[in-house]
């Protein structure tokens, strides 16, 4: 595999590179293959306390918007965060392929106090490199893995490093499943082709995972049909809606730079135009935030979005703010 299927795919069908028609709008759902040389047993689940989260609902994760490559930053994001959400969701930045490990990041993330859910990209790993970090993951009792695919070779800064694409998302899900890990994955309801892609989350399901974070695509009505198709295909699995994150120009720019997502009508204009854009972005997250947890299946949502490089801090109080106002109190802490 060259590159491999994500929801970065334009309205046209072309590549989130803008220089070519995607490779996989035209072909069908692949069936799930099971990874070839795995082993076959499952571990016991990891304890964790976000199963039980998840069935209670009204799940609150963040985008954990920590500098990649500088604990500091770790430390100083989760010292924000700890209390006002209920996990941060950190995956590898697509800003910068050179970065810390993840399960040395997760782990980072845990010192802080935080429940870290880890997430594991595809590109730049093949799958024993994969395995060992999740076996690392498993040790360390992090509470769950994210598993997607990741993004084109020619995105982020190190376009000259080769990407590997070994396995896909699904099948890193049934390895992150035989790990005893609480596995997520990802899917993109209003990217092409859009009448397979509660098929395509089917077979990621099939692998085992628990849970889909539904990326943006417009608000709570899209992701209501998005997860009644699902259903109608005999799954069930916890959701958690993205809800975007902007409190000022970069970082509504830096979400208008995700290719395939779809934000509400005059989400952005509201909250820019607005005389306090930090205090109407907070807001609008929070009003969405709550619309999207009154649809049937889903289980929390995902405050999604990042700053602008040395705004860090200023974005992590924005998150905790809006983590607060959706009714995280006390919210659990990982063992230190």
């Amino acid at each position: 595999m060259v590159h491999g299927p994500c929801g970065g795919v334009s309205a046209d069908g072309t590549c989130e590179l803008g220089d070519r028609r995607c490779t996989f709008v035209d072909v069908p759902v692949v069936s799930r293959q099971p990874v070839l040389g795995a082993g076959t047993g499952t571990a016991e689940p990891t304890p964790t306390d976000l199963r039980g989260l998840l069935r209670r609902g009204r799940v609150v994760v963040a985008d954990f918007p920590g500098v990649a490559l500088d604990a500091g930053s770790v430390a100083a994001v989760g010292e924000v965060l700890r209390g006002t959400v209920h996990a941060v969701l950190a995956g590898d930045s697509p800003r910068s392929r050179v970065q810390f490990p993840p399960a040395y990041r997760a782990a980072l993330i845990r010192a802080s106090g935080l429940h870290a859910w880890t997430g594991l990209t595809c590109r730049d790993r093949n799958r024993v490199a994969l395995e060992g970090e999740l076996a690392a993951l498993a040790h360390l009792g992090v509470d769950a893995v994210h598993c997607v695919t990741g993004d084109h070779p020619a995105l982020g800064s190190r376009a000259d490093a080769a990407a590997v694409f070994d396995l896909d998302s699904t099948q890193l899900a049934e390895l992150a499943v035989r790990a005893g890990m609480l596995t997520s994955v990802g899917e993109s309801p209003t990217a092409p082709p859009l009448d397979q892609r509660a098929a395509r989350l089917v077979e990621k399901l099939g692998a085992g995972a628990e849970v889909c974070f539904v990326n943006h695509c417009g608000g709570a009505r899209p992701v209501r049909a998005f997860v009644a198709q699902v259903q109608d295909r005999g799954a069930d699995p916890w959701f958690l809606a993205c809800v975007p994150v902007v409190v000022d120009v970069a970082s509504a720019e830096l979400l208008a730079s995700f290719p395939g997502f779809v934000l509400p009508p005059g989400f952005l204009d509201r909250i820019l135009r607005s005389d306090d854009p930090e205090e109407a972005g907070i807001a609008a997250a929070v009003e969405l935030g709550e619309e999207l947890m009154t649809v049937p299946g889903v289980a929390g949502v995902n405050l999604s979005g990042g700053s602008a490089p040395g705004a860090e801090l200023p974005f992590a109080r924005a998150l905790a703010e809006i983590g607060r106002r959706l009714g995280v109190r006390a919210a659990p802490t990982s063992a230190r």
